[in-house]
């Protein structure tokens, strides 16, 4: 075998393993023990991050920030990475932010000159807008890991009922929804699931204290919604224009049945905490919806509405 195809297959096979001795490699790939670890050699200098373990166990070991082979794109395929990441610098906070922006230069720069020539002159034809938010969420990179690896949460959360307080949170997933960002996770406080607006969690660290607990099937594509405290029942009628704009909505998609003829119905359980929330939903829905029930957000809608005209008069 050529060196410089064993070269590029001894990359990704290091990569791809996670601890490997010499004589493994040597093995595998026909050649002597010296021969691999010149090829080693020639790795760490290329910028694999190797280093070795001496003892009877020992060997060699790739770092957790490793370098991945190079993968050969079309033109199209590269076009279409680079406006995939370049559509992330409309959020405020990343969980990935300063690697996603190295390695966005990255790809720019290795393109050849009449690439970077079609994506400089399409910057002005294309993108994929969403609302601009003013609050960070310093704390992403941390829910993400402790997502993956189903590590518990010691967090400072400000909600709008209660201010600023603790909590131990185990975090499922977490999205971008409308500029911002959210958590789904485990809240042991409340003892059961709950969904967080990230920028309002200011402070998280690892809780090694508390056990996490199995949550089974749980995931991104199988959010859960949390249960209503102190429920009372919305029901709400809407035309076809409403459906479209409740669509819109996220957190909305679950509690929304749509017609054949494209109408549809809100019927569901809230908490009673909510009102003041669906209140100025409801309004900024306009004749889009007939709310039917709860008397009590009907009551709230309609004294809303005195405030809002008292103002204007």
């Amino acid at each position: 075998m050529p060196k410089s195809k064993r070269l590029m297959e001894l990359m990704m096979t290091v990569n791809r393993k996670r601890r490997f001795k010499v004589q493994e490699l040597a093995d595998e790939f026909g050649v002597s023990k010296r021969t691999i670890l010149r090829d080693l050699q020639e790795l760490s200098e290329l910028g694999v991050p190797l280093y070795s373990e001496v003892g009877p166990h020992g060997g060699y070991q790739v770092v957790r920030e490793r370098v991945l082979p190079p993968i050969a794109f079309t033109e199209e395929e590269a076009v279409a990475m680079f406006f995939a990441v370049h559509a992330l610098r409309h959020y405020s906070s990343l969980p990935f932010e300063a690697e996603s922006a190295s390695a966005l230069s990255k790809f720019y720069l290795h393109m050849p000159g009449d690439v970077r020539d079609r994506i400089d002159s399409m910057k002005d034809r294309v993108d994929f807008i969403t609302a601009t938010r003013r609050g960070d969420a310093p704390c992403l990179a941390i829910l993400l890991d402790a997502a993956v690896r189903r590590k518990v949460l010691a967090v400072e959360y400000e909600s709008k009922e209660e201010g600023l307080g603790s909590r131990t949170i185990q975090p499922v997933c977490i999205y971008a929804n409308n500029g911002f960002w959210y958590c789904t996770a485990y809240c042991f406080l409340r003892q059961g699931f709950r969904v967080f607006r990230c920028d309002r969690i200011r402070k998280a660290e690892d809780d090694p204290g508390t056990e996490p607990l199995e949550l089974g099937d749980v995931r991104l594509s199988r959010r859960v919604a949390a249960e209503p405290r102190e429920p009372v029942r919305l029901r709400a009628e809407l035309n076809r224009s409403g459906v479209q704009r409740c669509e819109a909505e996220l957190w909305l998609a679950p509690m929304l049945h749509v017609r054949e003829d494209g109408s549809g119905v809100i019927d569901t359980d809230v908490s009673r905490g909510d009102i003041p929330f669906y209140t100025e939903f409801f309004i900024e829905l306009g004749d889009k919806a007939l709310l039917e029930k709860p008397a009590e957000l009907r009551d709230s809608i309609r004294r809303r509405l005195s405030e809002l005209l008292a103002r204007y008069q």
